[in-house]
């Protein structure tokens, strides 16, 4: 019997696994995508964790339900801290009932108060660690499902497919993988929350519908928020007998959820009854966190609410709350216009066709209001929003499992990648909203004489400059035989598999030597880092493409000079006068330039710089020839 493939979505708030064509030789009923409840019959798996001195960690909702009690020691909204720095998390800090501690690289790592324990039933917790990653806290969570999923089917699980918010990065969708490893699970893609949103609804395939649809998934979770534009086409018996699924282009924002109404809704709270927010204890963060995610629910369904505790009573209405949602919903609706701008050119004027709410914060009224508003229409919510991400997954891994035939998914990248070159500007190989898997290539050589050794700074980002764009890693091509400068040619080719994690590889082709690395960076991007990128890429888009077009004409200018001064000086007098005297010319003009251009980008106009440049090209093609017949008669005895 093939072993199944799971689907599952790993979310900040709550998990869930799925199956779909299980088993071999379903029935329609069997075939189509399943949600797998647990024992009690629940599809909904809260992702919180609670670490225990002795035994393995208790998971889901006997976990929430002793929070309070726990505060400490349990763990949830994990996810927002998943391959991110301790810097980048520390504005979620006052908000966790738990303490947040630099790991290696200073990357996130939770505190337990607890005495040294062993490892668990899972593997998770070793030695005298104290503290856990976010990547352990998910391991918990996906080991759960799999037993879940393993007690439900009957058989044993090793495969799945994880969705992640179209904008986690590479670090964050390496962090998900190795979370996947560490809970005994081979994960065979991983796959964007909207994308999947959009297999599971699959409008217009298989419906009897065969003309292409244009639809926005737009995911509002507990923790994080994505929007994506999407191309289906349908399959034709005949001519097109593939369905695809075709990501045009995506936008959100990593750091902005459900978990941020509850934080805003604590905090109005806490400042009605006269209480402070910061300093509190663990079991004091878990019970006011836990209050505000109740009123925030019931505000969803009614007009008023009146929260009660230690005999203080506070009402809060809709419109309070509302008030309080808006900043959070316009940014939502800012990464909906983004997305919509980058698609605009695939579009070409076409009307969408549907709007899929996706995610628990979906349910909020004015959510659903603002929307309609933004796109004019009514958002389409058949399907549950809490578990289409988690449907959509278990299509795509019966896709992979062979059961499903004629659908393919393409998704596409959210930044652009690429390395950096001399003078700090960063050459983009691989560019944003390209889909994956992509593969792509360009040729770099050295610019110093008998180079030995390359180093490759991989970037990502969409500004022009290396200082303006995120560090991702760096590796070297090291063992190259001495060569001229801007002889080697490095060939350096950029691989984004299907989860899009990317390879680096690097080749010259003189000497043979290579190398490579698959990027593994230390933390992910905040959401600061996140709208820097983007905001600064759209203002200083012209100052930015000037500066990479001048620093790249110095170091071609640079280049010139290096190769026609020593000519000059060797062939120099077999010229014309006329000819010698322009030539001279042009080289001190390009060398002034270049000069001033080097101290100060701003000091050269570009345009003056590529001009004197051409000038010395020109006037140095007579002392190429010179310089060829010269190698072409050989040494004069």
């Amino acid at each position: 019997m093939p072993e199944p493939i799971i689907g599952i979505d790993l979310g900040t708030t709550y998990s869930l696994v799925a199956i779909a064509h299980w088993p071999p030789g379903a029935t329609a009923a069997d075939a189509a995508p399943r949600i797998l409840p647990d024992e009690q019959g629940r599809a909904l798996c809260p992702s919180v964790v609670r670490f225990r001195a002795e035994g393995p960690p208790i998971v889901g909702h006997e976990a929430k339900a002793a929070a309070r009690a726990h505060p400490g020691a349990t763990i949830a909204s994990a996810k927002r801290l998943m391959g991110r720095g301790v810097r980048d998390a520390a504005g979620d800090a006052a908000f966790l009932p738990y303490r947040l501690v630099a790991g290696p690289n200073d990357t996130a790592r939770i505190e337990l108060p607890m005495v040294p324990f062993r490892a668990g039933a899972t593997g998770i917790v070793s030695g005298d660690d104290r503290t856990v990653s976010p990547q352990e806290v998910a391991a918990a969570i996906l080991g759960h499902l799999k037993a879940q999923a393993e007690r439900a089917l009957g058989v044993a699980v090793a495969k799945a497919v994880v969705t992640v918010p179209a904008y986690f990065d590479d670090a964050q969708r390496q962090a998900t993988r190795d979370a996947g490893r560490l809970a005994g699970l081979e994960v065979v893609r991983v796959v964007n929350e909207p994308t999947a949103a959009a297999l599971a609804y699959g409008l217009g395939v298989g419906s009897g519908e065969k003309r292409t649809r244009h639809v926005v998934i737009y995911d509002f979770g507990g923790g994080t928020f994505d929007v994506s534009i999407l191309r289906l086409t349908p399959a034709d018996d005949a001519s097109n007998p593939v369905a695809f699924f075709q990501v045009i282009a995506t936008a959100g924002d990593t750091r902005l959820g459900g978990d941020d109404l509850d934080r805003a809704l604590m905090t109005l709270i806490a400042q009605r009854r006269g209480e402070r927010v910061e300093g509190l204890d663990p079991e004091q963060v878990a019970s006011r966190v836990a209050e505000a995610e109740g009123i925030k629910i019931a505000l969803s369904g009614a007009e008023s609410v009146t929260a009660e505790s230690a005999g203080a009573a506070v009402a809060l209405t809709r419109t309070e709350f509302e008030g309080l949602a808006e900043p959070l919903v316009r940014r939502t609706l800012d990464s909906c216009r983004r997305a919509m701008r980058d698609a605009d050119r695939d579009l070409g004027g076409v009307a969408l066709d549907a709007v899929v709410m996706v995610g628990g914060s979906t349910r909020i009224p004015l959510v659903r209001r603002r929307v309609a508003e933004q796109f004019g229409m009514e958002p389409y919510t058949a399907i549950d929003p809490d578990q289409v991400v988690a449907l959509g997954a278990a299509v795509q891994g019966s896709i992979l499992a062979g059961a499903t035939r004629g659908a393919l998914l393409l998704d596409v990248l959210p930044l652009s990648l690429g390395i950096e070159t001399v003078g700090g500007a960063v050459a983009k190989i691989v560019m944003r909203n390209s889909p994956v898997p992509a593969k792509a290539a360009e040729m770099f050589s050295t610019s110093v004489d008998n180079q030995t050794g390359i180093e490759l700074n991989i970037y990502q980002g969409e500004r022009e400059m290396a200082g303006d764009c995120r560090l991702l890693g760096r590796f070297k091509l090291s063992g190259l035989p001495p060569m001229p400068a801007g002889i080697p040619q490095v060939n350096v080719e950029f691989l984004v598999d299907a989860n899009g994690v990317l390879t680096v590889r690097a080749a010259e082709r003189r000497s043979g030597k290579r190398a490579s690395v698959q990027v593994v960076p230390n933390h992910g991007l905040s959401r600061d880092e996140v709208e820097r990128l983007e905001r600064e890429a759209f203002a200083n888009a012209r100052e930015d493409m000037t500066r990479h077009r001048v620093v790249d004409l110095v170091a071609n200018g640079k280049l010139d000079l290096h190769w026609i001064k020593p000519q000059l000086v060797k062939h120099g007098a077999g010229l014309a006068a006329p000819a010698r005297e322009a030539l001279e010319r042009a080289v001190v003009e390009l060398e002034d330039c270049v000069k001033r251009a080097a101290a100060d980008w701003r000091a050269v106009d570009a345009d003056a710089l590529h001009r004197a440049k051409e000038t010395l090209d020109r006037a140095s093609i007579p002392l190429h020839e010179l310089s060829i017949a010269a190698s072409l008669r050989g040494p004069q005895g």
